[in-house]
């Protein structure tokens, strides 16, 4: 069966740069810290930014002991309202990592949060963390996250602008391939999955590149990661570093190394139809045989 002559999801290529930092014990000096790399970003791109993105946990230690002495509101928090600012005052969108979120309404629970805002400084999307890092790999490492966090229950897609659809997950929710297929199926045919990720020493050499390129090629589209740091000196938690960016055919076309980083990279729009025009997975799924939890209105999709 042949395929039809696609239009690119992708409406104009999208100029980004993922802001690989490490976190300290001063939520204030985090902030100062995101402000600069992102000050510092914008002006040493060669071309205009279109977006910027933080990692996972930026404005905290990643630690379960301590998401809820960093937890904030939101939207009232200092750290929404500092991204709100940094977001108009550079008119990009900022793919703002995850933060640790307080929610008086749900019994103070505490959620792992990722918030992009707009040029205009407005909140347009918020993803909760789905699944929970909770795992315990012998001679490795043991994390618990279900010590303090609560999980989220929807998926996230979003429309970023006049560039097309997104979907939003966090670090572990890669693990889980569902999440982009939500996003990269009609009638959301996103252009790229953004995660915001702390993959460790452990299993960042395991799985980080490989879960990349999976989730890109399982769905023909961009997938991009961005890491904190790694923090030998500071101690505690290792996050493995090599923030990336994977193209819809599954090749990496932009990694970070593991320091303090500011990586570019262009996901260019015409790449996205000449990768699904070639190998047509979209136009072949068999739904006849295993359903389409997308397209029967299964899913749980967040709306803002």
């Amino acid at each position: 069966m042949s395929s039809p002559v696609l239009k690119s999801p992708l409406s104009k290529s999208l100029r980004i740069a993922l802001i690989q930092l490490k976190a300290g014990a001063d939520k204030a000096a985090n902030l100062a810290k995101v402000s600069k790399y992102i000050d510092d970003a914008v002006a040493g791109s060669k071309t205009k930014l279109d977006l910027v993105m933080l990692p996972e946990c930026f404005n905290s230690p990643y630690a379960v002991d301590q998401f809820r002495n960093y937890a904030e509101l939101i939207p009232q928090g200092e750290t929404t309202n500092a991204l709100a600012s940094l977001a108009r005052k550079h008119k990009i969108f900022i793919v703002g990592g995850s933060i640790p979120e307080l929610d008086p309404s749900l019994d103070n629970k505490i959620f792992n949060t990722s918030l992009t805002f707009s040029p205009e400084g407005e909140i347009i999307a918020k993803h909760r963390k789905t699944h929970l890092f909770d795992i315990d790999i012998p001679n490795g490492i043991t994390f618990k996250e279900l010590v303090t966090l609560t999980g989220g229950d929807k998926a996230t897609v979003f429309k970023l602008g006049e560039f097309g659809n997104v979907g939003l997950g966090i670090c572990y929710d890669i693990r889980f391939p569902e999440l982009a297929s939500i996003a990269s199926r009609s009638p959301y045919n996103s252009f790229a999955m953004f995660y915001p990720g702390a993959f460790n020493t452990t299993t960042g050499p395991l799985h980080w590149h490989l879960l990349a390129r999976s989730r890109a090629v399982d769905n023909e589209l961009f997938t991009v990661l961005c890491s904190p740091a790694r923090d030998v000196e500071g101690g505690g938690y290792q996050a493995y570093g090599h923030s990336l960016v994977a193209d819809p055919l599954g090749n990496i076309i932009a990694e970070a190394g593991e320091g303090e980083e500011i990586l570019y990279a262009e996901l260019d729009k015409d790449l996205l139809p000449k990768a699904r025009e070639g190998i047509p997975v979209h136009y072949q799924r068999r739904f006849d045989v295993y359903g389409d939890f997308v397209g029967e209105g299964r899913a749980k999709v967040s709306d803002l």
